[in-house]
């Protein structure tokens, strides 16, 4: 069985920029989620007046 497909180069294009942007979101997300889970854990400054 022979299958022939065949991607022009706007094809390439729109699945390059979805890459893209998808990996440039999830870096975002993780940066968000990041600073969260670091504040989780980071100490509170303790008030000794």
């Amino acid at each position: 069985m022979t299958h022939l497909a065949y991607l022009d180069a706007g094809s390439g294009s729109l699945i390059v920029q979805a890459v893209v942007g998808g990996v440039a979101g999830a870096a975002v997300a993780a940066k968000l989620y990041w600073r969260r889970l670091v504040a989780r854990f980071r100490r509170q400054p303790t008030d000794r007046s």
